[in-house]
């Protein structure tokens, strides 16, 4: 499955914290990691033209919302999970005073397959297909494959990257 991390250093990077940008939700399933909104909240920010990205899967809405973003540029280095290569492009283009360092995970399929299964995915196949339609990134700072290191080196792969 293609993940897109970005890193804003609105911060030097010594003093930096990573955190993580929970991007909106509206919709069932999964909550952690998310800011959980209503359709009248996610609308009231599409009014004011305050949504960067946005994208549907899995019978849900998903958002990066500028507000919530220039908040977490201020708190440290926000790391923000992307699937696809338009919402990379969205960010970086709704705040090109910040620093970004893209980074692309990457797997093969059958590696990606292997994990949702290990993690009880009940949707599958709705998952294996959105793997097979994200492209790859045009271009990245990083790019690794994740079947072939741990996920210790990646962090730390990262972290260089980010610190250069």
């Amino acid at each position: 499955m293609l993940r897109r991390f970005r890193t804003s250093l609105g911060r030097s990077p010594a003093s930096a914290d990573y955190i993580h940008f929970a991007r909106i939700k509206v919709g069932s399933g999964n909550e952690d990691g998310y800011r959980m909104v209503t359709k009248g909240a996610l609308n009231e920010l599409r009014l004011r033209r305050d949504i960067i990205w946005e994208n549907r899967r899995y019978g849900a809405t998903y958002a990066v919302d500028r507000p919530g973003l220039v908040e977490a540029l201020g708190s440290g280095m926000p790391v923000i999970h992307l699937g696809q290569p338009g919402a990379v492009d969205a960010v970086l283009r709704s705040l090109p005073e910040a620093r970004w360092v893209v980074v692309e995970l990457w797997c093969p399929a059958y590696v990606a397959e292997m994990r949702l299964r290990a993690r009880g995915d009940s949707d599958l196949a709705q998952r294996m297909g959105a793997w097979h339609e994200t492209a790859r990134l045009n271009s990245a700072d990083l790019r690794v494959n994740t079947a072939l290191v741990f996920p210790e080196f990646v962090a730390s792969m990262i972290d260089t990257t980010v610190r250069a």
